[in-house]
């Protein structure tokens, strides 16, 4: 690894997580939004999405491997989570005895997670924050 490599693992490794919990966040507003949309092109009511991550490994200065950051790896449906079936007759979508198939999206839950994807994103971001501070004061001491 170089050391120019070497010098941007910190930001890299920042950005990453930032990439990685904007995608957390787009996935949990999709749910958000769609948390009572009871008919979908593929049939049915929407099904949660989920984010799985994947470490980064690369390198590290010592030539053994090291974790550099984060990515998301996929967004696949939440099909463990069984959907919740409601009694509103006279809706479009319900059954002969007026019962209907609702999202297996949980809105607190969803809530909490959101909570939780921005804080993560704010403390990658300090670190982007603090890398670049680190940086401009190096290339001051270096004038």
């Amino acid at each position: 690894m170089s050391s120019i490599d070497t010098l941007f693992r910190g930001m890299r490794s920042a950005t990453s997580g930032l990439r990685a919990e904007r995608a957390r966040m787009d996935v949990i507003a999709e749910n958000l939004a769609n948390s009572q949309v009871t008919s979908t092109p593929e049939g049915g009511p929407y099904r949660r999405k989920v984010v799985s991550f994947e470490a980064l490994v690369s390198d590290g200065p010592d030539g053994n491997p090291t974790v550099s950051g984060v990515a998301s790896a996929r967004v696949t449906r939440d099909m463990t989570t069984d959907f919740e079936t409601v009694n509103i007759p006279g809706h479009p979508d319900a059954d002969a005895s007026g019962m209907v198939r609702m999202p297996n999206v949980n809105a607190v839950s969803e809530l909490a997670d959101m909570i939780t994807a921005m804080r993560a994103y704010e403390a990658n971001l300090t670190s982007a924050e603090g890398y670049v501070r680190m940086a401009q004061r190096a290339l001051e001491l270096a004038r």
